[in-house]
């Protein structure tokens, strides 16, 4: 694919192809579930950042799967700094022949507290569905013991 510029040299156009929407998608939310980071995913899934903001806008199961995996990125976020709090990281002292424990935490806390809101939100919103998933199961539960009391009543009746 050579096309002459307007100077008379052949450029060529770039053969790079954009994923499928479903195939960048899932790497994407994939991407996001483990790293927390939105550029990141971006990268991975090979997409530009806008193009997943654009997409969470206009695609309400893309963001419902965007918040989830953020909300399982922040717990493995928390996860990682708890282990971190408790033993730190090795690193080459310069000079010494053994690493030295640090305990730099700042980015972790930083992203911890960029997405707090967002996972409080997602929980709050799993709890609701479990809270009417719990209500359906009693209501059919109730409504299958109302059955059976009229069946009993009725037995009663025609006896």
């Amino acid at each position: 694919m050579a096309d002459k510029s307007s100077s008379g040299f052949a450029v060529r156009k770039a053969a790079t192809r954009k994923p499928s929407r479903s195939v960048w998608q899932k790497k994407f939310i994939e991407e996001l579930a483990n790293t927390s980071n939105v550029s990141a995913a971006a990268r991975a899934a090979g997409v530009c950042t806008s193009t997943a903001y654009e997409t969470r806008r206009s695609d309400a199961e893309f963001n419902r799967n965007w918040q989830v995996a953020l909300c399982e990125g922040y717990d493995n976020l928390e996860m990682d700094l708890l282990h971190r709090l408790r033993s730190g990281e090795i690193k080459p002292a310069s000079g010494a022949k053994k690493g030295v424990r640090i305990f730099d935490n700042a980015v972790a806390m930083r992203l911890l507290f960029a997405h707090r809101e967002a996972v409080g939100r997602q929980r709050a919103m799993r709890s609701e569905e479990d809270a009417d998933a719990i209500i359906v199961s009693i209501n059919a539960k109730l409504s299958l013991m109302r059955q059976r009391w009229l069946a009993a009543r009725n037995a009663d009746v025609t006896q």
